[in-house]
This record gives C-alpha cells, structure tokens and sequence, in this order.
C-alpha cells in the first residue's frame, strides 16, 4: 500500500485541530474555501470508529459548512466522503458557485466553463475572514472527548 498522504502530512494549510482532528484548507485550485475535515488516526471508514467520534466528525463538519455560508455566500455546500484515492477518513467541504469550473457537476467532473481570475481572487480574498469564522465555529464543539 502507498503511503498515506493524510498520515505524513497536514494535507492543506491547517485553521484547527484537536486531539483527534484537523480543519485544513485545501488550496485546491479554482476553489477557495475548500476545506478538509481530516480524522488524525488511520481509518478507512466512519464506520470504524465509535459513534461519539462519527458525532464529532460530523459537528466539525457541520461547523465547516456554516462557516463557509456565513463568509462565502455561495450557491450550494458540497459534502464529500470518497476516499477511494485515500482510504482514510476525510471530509471535503467545498463551497460552490454556479460559474465554478465544474458547476453543476462535482469538483472531479469534466471542466465545464473557465472563470475569471478576477472572480477567483474576489473569493480569495475572503480566506482571512473565513479562517476566523472557522475557528469560531469550531471552537463552539465540545471539547474532546465528549
């Protein structure tokens, strides 16, 4: 088996962690905002692990999205859990828009359109203010171990 790429790294520019999580922003191109829910220990999947663990995943998550919202205004949050490349429990959190490049398919969709770098550095420009309504929102979780 490869190496685990959330195992040997942060895998995006770290906002949060706690104990057994981390909140990255992904950097993935033409998508600011993009953000990963990444479970520290190596497990394939949500059902792997205890249900107050699945729940704090879940309210990382939930926090993530509505932070997004609150500082992105986009058109529709995409949640996704594949893991078929990394079979390790992550979330992708990933605000969307209706000219996005691959709107109204998923972000690993055929490329549907180009858009402006004026309009991808308007939505860059938000990440300070989005970092801060991240922790905030995350920041409210109950503390680990619930």
């Amino acid at each position: 088996m490869m190496e685990c790429p959330f195992c040997t790294g942060e895998s995006g520019d770290v906002v949060w962690r706690d104990p057994v999580l981390r909140v990255v922003l992904a950097n993935e191109n033409g998508y600011p905002g993009f953000a990963r829910v990444i479970w520290h220990a190596h497990v394939a999947e949500m059902s792997d692990l205890p249900a107050a663990a699945r729940e704090h995943v879940m309210r990382a998550v939930f926090a993530v999205e509505t932070a997004q919202r609150t500082v992105m205004s986009p058109h529709k949050i995409n949640v996704a859990s594949l893991g078929n490349m990394v079979p390790h429990v992550h979330w992708h959190v990933i605000p969307r828009y209706r000219d996005d490049v691959h709107f109204p398919g998923s972000v690993w969709s055929a490329p549907q359109r180009e858009v402006p770098a004026a309009v991808l550095a308007e939505r860059a420009a938000w990440t300070p203010a989005l970092r801060g309504a991240l922790v905030a929102e995350l920041n409210r979780l109950p503390a680990w171990p619930a």
